[in-house]
C-alpha cells in the first residue's frame, strides 16, 4: 500500500485530504510535530508527500530541500501562494508538481495517483533511510544527519551504525558486527573494531550525540 504524508497546518485541510487519501485506498499520515518533520518522514517512509508551502518555524521551501538532501520520493506542493516565483521555487527546490488552494480533491487525487503511478510503476519501493531518536542514517551516501549537521562515514563505521541502529534497543555482539564487516573482506579483529567503534563515537559526540553508542560490558553494543 502506497503511503502519502501529509505536511499541512491548516488542521481542516490536513483532515479532508486524509479521509480522502484513505477513501483512494492509500496509507495516510498527518504531521503534527512542526519542529520533527525529518524524524516523522524517516520513520514513515512515506511513497508521496504533501507540502504546504506556509508552515510553522520553517516553510516549506525548506523541508522540500531537507527531504532531497535524503531522498528522490515525489513532492506535491499545496499552496495558496500562486506567484510564478513561488511556482518557480517549488521545481527548483525539487518539487514534481504543484497544486494552488483552493483546489479540487478530485484534482489533487488524480496528481497524487498519476505521480505515484509514473514513479513506482518500473521500479521496486526502497527504503532510503534509517532514524531514531532524531538521528537520520542514509543508505544511499553513508551519510548521517543530525540536528541540520551532515556527516560522511566510512565503509565500516556505516556499517556499524546501521546494524546497531536496525536493531535498536537490542544488543548487538562483536562477533556479529565483526562477522558483517568480513562480509566486505575486510581484515578485522578485536582491534580493528574497537578502533572503527571509538572513532565513530568520537564522530557522534562531535555532533552532540554524546553516548548514543552503549557498551553492554560482555554482550556488545546497544543504542
Amino acid at each position: 500500500m502506497f503511503k502519502v504524508l501529509i505536511i499541512e497546518d491548516d488542521l481542516k485541510i490536513r483532515d479532508i485530504i486524509l479521509e480522502n487519501i484513505q477513501k483512494w485506498g492509500y496509507d495516510g499520515l498527518v504531521l503534527r510535530d512542526f519542529n520533527k518533520v525529518m524524524e516523522d518522514f524517516a520513520e514513515y517512509q512515506p511513497h508521496l508527500v504533501l507540502l504546504d508551502i506556509n508552515l510553522p518555524t520553517f516553510d516549506g521551501f525548506y523541508w522540500c530541500g531537507k527531504i532531497r538532501e535524503i531522498s528522490k520520493v515525489p513532492i506535491i506542493f499545496i499552496s495558496s501562494r500562486n506567484s510564478n516565483m513561488d511556482i518557480i521555487m517549488a521545481v527548483n527546490m525539487g518539487g514534481d508538481d504543484f497544486v494552488q488552494k483552493p483546489f479540487s480533491l478530485e484534482v489533487l487525487l488524480a496528481k497524487v495517483n498519476a505521480l505515484l503511478r509514473r514513479t513506482y510503476s518500473y521500479v521496486d519501493v526502497e527504503v532510503n533511510v534509517l532514524e531514531h531518536q532524531g538521528v537520520v542514517l542514509n543508505l544511499k551516501d553513508n551519510c548521517v544527519l543530525y540536528q541540520k549537521q551532515k556527516l560522511e562515514l566510512t565503509k565500516n563505521e556505516f556499517k556499524i551504525l546501521y546494524m546497531l541502529m536496525k536493531n535498536n534497543g537490542k544488543v548487538v555482539s562483536r562477533d556479529e558486527i565483526m562477522r558483517k564487516l568480513w562480509e566486505d573482506e575486510s581484515f578485522v579483529d578485536d582491534n580493528t573494531l574497537t578502533v572503527n567503534i571509538n572513532r565513530l563515537r568520537k564522530d557522534l559526540a562531535d555532533m552532540g550525540l554524546e553516548d548514543y553508542i552503549k557498551t553492554k560490558r560482555g554482550q556488545g553494543y546497544i543504542i
